[in-house]
């Protein structure tokens, strides 16, 4: 039997979202995408994610409490992706190559989270960062993924291979 993909959001996809490319008032077809592929069982984030996201107090915190389901941000709190989780915390805090500033910021937010969620459960991680092997100053979510065997991809890549197409609906003036 075939397993469905399933993908995990990190923080910056909602951020980036609301900043650029899928501002609310300019695609909110994208937001209704989101919650229809949730509803498909294809895509989720974690709590750890919502606590980050809720906490500017913004129209994408309203957006996230007005219009989420409850079931949307995953729990984190499993022994599984706990003792996950404990392995990429000694793995980050282990590699020389990042600076201690970039250890301490990673390991203070919900992406090492995110990504034990992830491979407990065979979740792919969308993240707009890119892989960077000689980063020093930050710990890209990529990077971690590779080393955890946790497949990672863009948005883009993500609404491609759900097959998601954004069409407009009217322009002013017409």
């Amino acid at each position: 039997m075939k397993r469905t993909r399933r993908f995990l959001l990190d923080a910056d996809t909602f951020i980036q979202a609301k900043n650029r490319h899928y501002a609310f008032d300019i695609c909110p077809g994208y937001w209704t995408a989101i919650l229809r592929l949730y509803e498909l069982r294809l895509v989720y984030s974690i709590d750890r994610v919502r606590a980050e996201l809720i906490g500017y107090g913004d129209e994408l915190s309203d957006w996230i409490k007005d219009h989420t389901p409850a079931h949307f941000f995953k729990k984190t709190e499993d022994q599984a992706v706990i003792q996950q989780y404990t392995r990429i915390v000694r793995w980050v805090k282990g590699e020389e190559q990042y600076s201690e500033e970039a250890t301490e910021r990673f390991l203070s937010g919900a992406d090492p989270w995110l990504i034990a969620y992830a491979k407990v459960n065979g979740h792919t991680v969308v993240t707009y960062e890119e892989h960077r092997p000689e980063a020093r100053n930050t710990v890209p979510i990529p990077n971690v993924c590779i080393q955890f065997g946790v497949d990672c991809i863009n948005p883009f890549q993500m609404l491609r291979a759900l097959g998601v197409r954004f069409r407009s609906s009217r322009i002013r003036g017409e």
